[in-house]
């Protein structure tokens, strides 16, 4: 058995969730709502303040679905109930990012026009005063956080001679040695 699918995943109060025909799951929680559509072979219960997973027989198929439904689970309960936060910082001279407006992010990043980036609906980022040099991505949705701050750090990556660009948080950019005088 999945030793990921097994575990039950236990549901803070204030959560509530509706399982409908064709595995349509809807978790409603403080921070929103999310839903997502899983295979028909899972049979998902919701009980005692208890989700659980369970799969038919022990086919490949069956297995590799069995643990990828349950984590999807547990990340939508966490995003409704905490959320989901990826920190971006930008290093660089005169390199910085703004909000034109609740939707658009504009990354000044050392091209000759600023970058402009719409936000998806869902997504809140925020860029703290006086630091211009960091940038907050905030969503429920793990998946959508993870792209759109995935799209950001696309824009400029990190190179490896100076260390210029877009990191995340917690990223350990490999520096190289520049080229010796002989």
């Amino acid at each position: 058995m999945s030793r990921v699918g097994k575990q039950a995943i236990q549901v803070p109060a204030g959560v509530e969730i509706n399982i409908n025909e064709n595995n349509f799951v809807v978790v409603k929680g403080p921070n929103g709502e999310l839903s997502f559509t899983f295979h028909e072979n899972m049979e998902i219960k919701f009980e005692n303040q208890e989700l659980s997973v369970t799969r038919p027989n022990d086919s490949l198929r069956n297995r590799s679905l069995h643990g990828t439904t349950r984590a999807l689970l547990n990340n939508m309960v966490i995003g409704v109930t905490k959320g989901y936060v990826k920190i971006l910082d930008i290093k660089g001279v005169g390199y910085r990012a703004m909000l034109k407006d609740p939707q658009t992010l504009i990354l000044n990043v050392g091209y000759s026009n600023p970058v402009e980036m719409a936000i998806p609906e869902g997504i809140t980022v925020e860029i703290p005063k006086n630091k211009n040099t960091e940038v907050q991505i905030k969503g429920a949705n793990k998946q959508i956080v993870g792209e759109f701050a995935a799209n950001v750090r696309k824009v400029r990556p990190p190179e490896p001679y100076l260390g210029k660009g877009i990191r995340y948080r917690d990223e350990h950019v490999r520096r190289k040695e520049g080229k010796t005088a002989k």
